[in-house]
């Protein structure tokens, strides 16, 4: 199991100030006015994680194999109130955010949240995230586990979030809200 950062213990809530002291090398974020710290990737995740870019850049960001409209994003980074935010990717109908904005970060939450689930992240990305994304109205959310080999689909309806499928193995699936297309889950997993 891969160790998180400890970071300092504040006796008022996190700023942005504090996040950007930590070292590159670290994804940072505050959640709830915490900051947290987390390494990058171990190789699992970090295979699932570009492949996803791969096939959802290329057909709903590109067009190139599919029918394009949205901004497919790596890491952004998204300031939802006073929380600061980096899911590992976002998308953003272009009808919603027809540019990319010009700051550093993304004030517009996106339609659609991607979180490659790590043994030492996973707590955080299904309860304290997930809560933000709903409270910003995120309107879908993917939960990929590169160990267990699923994908789990998210939409949310009337303030919360239902798990729509879950996926797993090597199943060739449509996925909201990229159902466009298919693909053949097992594309996400190093073998």
């Amino acid at each position: 199991m891969r160790v998180v950062p400890r970071v300092p213990p504040f006796e008022r809530p996190a700023t942005y100030e504090d996040l950007v002291k930590l070292p590159d090398h670290l994804v940072a974020e505050i959640i709830d006015g915490e900051l947290h710290a987390s390494p990058r990737p171990a190789p699992r995740h970090a295979v699932a994680y570009a492949r996803a870019t791969g096939l959802l850049g290329s057909a709903f960001d590109s067009g190139r194999t599919g029918p394009g409209g949205w901004w497919i994003l790596a890491e952004p980074e998204l300031h939802l109130g006073r929380d600061v935010l980096v899911p590992d990717l976002a998308g953003w109908r272009r009808t919603r955010m027809p540019r990319v904005p010009e700051t550093a970060y993304f004030p517009l939450a996106p339609d659609w949240i991607c979180e490659v689930l790590s043994p030492s992240t996973a707590s955080l990305d299904r309860t304290k995230k997930l809560a933000i994304y709903a409270r910003e109205g995120v309107g879908h959310a993917w939960l990929i586990d590169p160990i267990a080999r699923t994908l789990e689909i998210l939409r949310l309806e009337a303030g919360r979030w239902t798990i729509i499928v879950t996926h797993a193995g090597e199943a060739a699936v449509r996925a909201e809200p990229f159902d466009a297309i298919e693909f053949t889950l097992g594309e996400f997993w190093a073998d």
